[in-house]
């Protein structure tokens, strides 16, 4: 009984140990950077390759179609929501049930904590820390942050990691001087970004991009990114 009793002391150490450190973690990329997510090293062992392209710029250096871009295209209610779209869950749970198309209904917050924290997967215990995450960076970071690091950390190609090294790839600008349409195209590869390339779309890709143009106008304007 004592052996068992000491090993559930040492779990509950360690759980409490991992719990404080996320939590200073979540609190140290509230200001600091994220260079490096666990994404790209996956990518990087995937790949065989350990040249990625990524340079990390703050969210004024970022034009500000390609904020409206990606919200409009992944979570409309960005700024509404306190980190999970409960209606399109919902939706998307009702699609599963009738055999429609698996689709996730991740928000812009839940993929952060899961790019910036987490590793690729569906397993219960992979959902279930993004949700604990998604929780923590709407708490501590808010809405401006959450998407500065979203647009920085986010899979954009092979190897290309964020808006700037996107813009610079895709299109030989710096990610500020970025256009409308050069937006909603590199917003219309993220679903699955290392076989889509919007500097050379596809007629699907085209039509998406339209798509999310017409999005763009619809939703509110929200005045965080670089204006000329």
């Amino acid at each position: 009984m004592k052996i068992i009793k000491r090993i559930l002391i040492w779990c509950r150490n360690i759980l409490i140990l991992l719990f404080i450190f996320s939590i200073l973690l979540v609190i140290i990329y509230k200001f600091v950077p994220v260079y490096y997510t666990p994404l790209m090293f996956i990518r990087m062992y995937e790949q065989k390759t350990i040249k990625i392209e990524h340079q990390w710029v703050p969210v004024k250096k970022i034009s500000q179609s390609m904020i409206q871009a990606v919200i409009a295209s992944e979570d409309n209610l960005f700024m509404e929501h306190n980190g999970f779209d409960v209606k399109q869950i919902r939706v998307a749970r009702e699609e599963a049930k009738k055999g429609g198309r698996i689709r996730g209904a991740s928000t812009i917050s839940q993929q952060t904590a899961k790019n910036v924290f987490l590793w690729p997967g569906k397993s219960y215990l992979r959902k279930g820390l993004e949700a604990y995450f998604t929780i923590l960076i709407e708490w501590i970071w808010g809405k401006e942050r959450i998407i500065e690091v979203y647009l920085n950390s986010i899979e954009m190609g092979k190897g290309v990691y964020g808006v700037e090294a996107a813009a610079k790839n895709f299109y030989g600008k710096y990610a500020y001087q970025l256009t409308n349409g050069e937006s909603a195209l590199i917003a219309a590869i993220l679903p699955n970004p290392l076989k889509r390339n919007p500097s050379k779309p596809s007629a699907y890709l085209q039509e998406r991009q339209q798509n999310i143009l017409s999005l763009m106008r619809k939703i509110e304007r929200i005045d965080i990114g670089y204006r000329p």
